[in-house]
């Protein structure tokens, strides 16, 4: 880390006034009918909280968006007018580590082969201030069995560990420096004491046990060679296509174009992208009819494929971050983990 010290827990609300006043929006988690989710905070902020129910991937990839307006007039060339994307710099507080692994992968796909100018200018005004999960916030996490940490920093600018009266602040990037610096005087220097403890927490919650994916590396292999197993159709019986696995997940990021008329004489309307979800039935659907994925289990096979061979193929690394939502939260209970583990003893 380029940058570590300390913060009283008191002076929390102090640092995030400092980054508001320096032009950043803040967001924090807040209980909302029951839901932890992300909102807009001007002073203080709960940090004690297990994690949002959905991913943070939406404030550099919004649900929907315009790209842009058209208008044709009979007798006149067609009007097109770009809808440039609303990016002001957003400072996120406690994103999990399973989150900013995420935010990771989303970067690989929208900036590593194809460079997508409407995600960049949002990512690059977002930054994530992190939180080091001490234990387990969720009975369904896995991170550690997909490569990940409760303590990892990557994809973060700041890492905050809780250690009871204080904040460990560590600054990952230049960003994270900025932010920080933005209130240098709340902050502390990092005593040989303070890193005996902060290193005692992290380590015990990497040793805090966790659900597992048996073979995680040997997940990509064993999910080709079980491509046309029966076991697909036989795990995807109870899913009902409603998508909730896709949609609150840190690293789904399939989406529908398409163009929304607003008014026929003349004739308007407007360009827009739009979450899409492969748990859909007609989201392979061909214009001729036929749909190469028209079953529950060649669905349920294409979303697992994807996280644990498919993203490993293209870009070396599993796609899954081991958050656990689409387990807690899947009505039926299928789950990522038994799904691949129990893959893989079939192809054994």
């Amino acid at each position: 880390m380029s940058m570590e010290k300390t913060l009283d827990k008191a002076l929390l609300s102090d640092w995030i006034a400092a980054v508001t006043s320096g032009g950043w929006q803040v967001h924090g988690p807040a209980l909302e009918d029951g839901i932890w989710t992300f909102k807009p905070v001007a002073a203080s902020v709960d940090l004690d909280y297990p994690n949002v129910k959905q991913a943070p991937k939406d404030f550099a990839f919004p649900q929907r968006e315009i790209f842009f307006a058209f208008e044709h007039i009979k007798g006149e060339a067609p009007r097109l007018k770009e809808v440039k994307p609303e990016a002001p710099q957003c400072a996120v507080f406690g994103v999990r580590p399973c989150d900013g692994r995420g935010a990771v992968r989303m970067d690989k796909v929208f900036s590593d082969n194809v460079n997508d100018p409407y995600y960049q200018e949002r990512r690059k005004n977002t930054a994530y201030v992190g939180l080091a999960c001490n234990a387990p916030p969720s009975p369904t996490c896995f991170c550690k069995s997909v490569g990940g940490s409760p303590v990892s920093s990557e994809g973060m600018d700041i890492l905050l560990t809780d250690l009871g009266e204080i904040y460990i602040a560590q600054a990952a990037t230049k960003t994270g420096e900025a932010l920080m610096a933005a209130a240098d005087k709340l902050f502390g220097k990092m005593g040989a004491a303070d890193k005996k403890q902060l290193d005692k927490v992290h380590a015990d919650a990497v040793a805090a046990p966790q659900r597992a994916v048996k073979d995680a590396k040997g997940a990509p292999a064993a999910l080709k060679a079980g491509f046309d197993s029966a076991v697909w159709e036989e795990m995807a019986k109870p899913c009902i296509g409603c998508g909730i696995c896709t949609f609150l997940c840190p690293t789904c990021h399939c989406f529908d174009i398409n163009d929304e008329m607003t008014g026929m004489s003349p004739l308007k309307g407007q360009r827009v992208r739009t979450w899409d979800n492969c748990q859909f039935p007609d989201f392979t659907m061909h214009t001729s009819g036929h749909n190469p994925r028209e079953t529950l289990g060649t669905r349920l096979r294409q979303r697992v494929s994807h996280k644990f061979r498919y993203f490993h193929e293209n870009f070396g690394m599993l796609q899954c971050t081991g958050c656990g939502r689409c387990v807690s939260e899947c009505p039926v209970g299928i789950d990522i983990v038994a799904v691949v583990n129990k893959v893989a003893e079939h192809v054994a």
